[in-house]
């Protein structure tokens, strides 16, 4: 099972944070390349290298906007020698922090040639491009080991699910944890893959956004805010969801703010039942539910995205996760 966190920790305190994680049974971390809205993911990739044996590290996501893919292949280069090589490196279009620095997330054309010119990059090529939003001029890298690097590409809308089977090593899925949602981005997946000729589809990690409570108010109002997400930027998921069209079209209208967190009015206009399917919110018998659905479902990973504002409320959703897993005859 996995965690996907914000790089918002002291930084002297994260080292013993993920090396707990790891006691626990956390195999997959995954670290938000945020911009303005969290601290700088690749310092904290690298902090997790040190203090951990075993776990993957990975980037959730970089995207070829702020990051040119030359310098987001070093990093990733950079990242694998010192994880000794448990080192992923997830990539997408952006969200919506790129809107703080006056961008927009990259069109699915110049994501395609970013994931291309980085892996011709980590194979020790020299690269010329000029097109579809970068450029490089004899471009190769200096210093580093060549190295295949598993690429995970972040995707919920079937153009990009497709284009992910085609040519990812992996997947992180925003589809909700509702076994429709998943249902139909996993066979989005599989006609990429198919397309490609490929034998089997990219392994695929589902991030679950919210928390493990209790208390189910509380669980709620954890969900709520990636739940109001879905109605602007992957509306599919929604119809899916059984929510109706009028109500998602208030929900995108009220949607504010840089990223997720911050929506918070157009969260408050979402039903309780609407929040249960795209979020982690309940106790552990909840995430028994959804662990069977991605055993069903061949899901490779289940990752808790922890939304609480506390440090210690994060991690019990972790710990929880990671409890109720090693549990459940199916391990995520």
């Amino acid at each position: 099972m996995g965690a996907a966190l914000q790089p918002v920790y002291a930084a002297d305190e994260f080292g013993g944070i993920v090396n707990a994680m790891e006691g626990w049974g956390v195999d997959q971390l995954w670290l938000t390349d945020s911009s303005l809205h969290a601290k700088c993911c690749y310092s904290f990739a690298t902090l997790a290298a040190l203090n951990t044996e075993t776990m993957s590290i990975g980037t959730a996501v970089t995207n070829p906007v702020t990051r040119h893919p030359a310098v987001g292949a070093v990093a990733a280069l950079t990242q694998q020698e010192i994880s000794h090589g448990r080192f992923r490196y997830g990539i997408g279009a952006g969200d919506r922090p790129l809107l703080a620095l006056g961008y927009k997330p990259a069109k699915l054309a110049v994501l395609e040639d970013a994931i291309s010119a980085t892996r011709r990059l980590w194979s020790g090529e020299e690269v010329t491009w000029d097109a579809n939003g970068f450029s490089l001029d004899h471009g190769h890298i200096r210093h580093g080991t060549p190295a295949e690097i598993p690429l995970y590409v972040s995707a919920s809308g079937p153009k990009t699910l497709e284009m992910a089977g085609r040519i990812a090593d992996g997947i992180i899925l925003l589809a909700g944890l509702h076994p429709e949602g998943l249902q139909y981005a996993i066979s989005h997946i599989e006609r990429g893959a198919e397309k490609a000729g490929r034998d089997a589809r990219p392994s695929i990690t589902v991030f679950g956004y919210g928390a493990i409570a209790e208390d189910e108010e509380y669980a709620l109002d954890a969900g709520r805010s990636i739940a109001a997400w879905f109605p602007q930027t992957a509306p599919e998921y929604c119809r899916l969801a059984g929510l109706p069209d009028d109500l998602a079209q208030q929900v995108k209208s009220a949607y504010g703010g840089g990223e997720f967190q911050e929506a918070k009015s157009a969260a408050r206009l979402l039903p309780d039942d609407f929040v249960r399917r795209m979020s982690l919110c309940g106790d552990k018998s909840v995430v028994r539910e959804h662990l069977k659905t991605m055993a069903e479902l061949g899901i490779d990973c289940f990752a808790a995205f922890p939304t609480t504002d506390t440090v210690e409320s994060r991690l019990q959703t972790v710990k929880a996760l990671a409890e109720t897993a090693a549990e459940s005859p199916a391990n995520a």
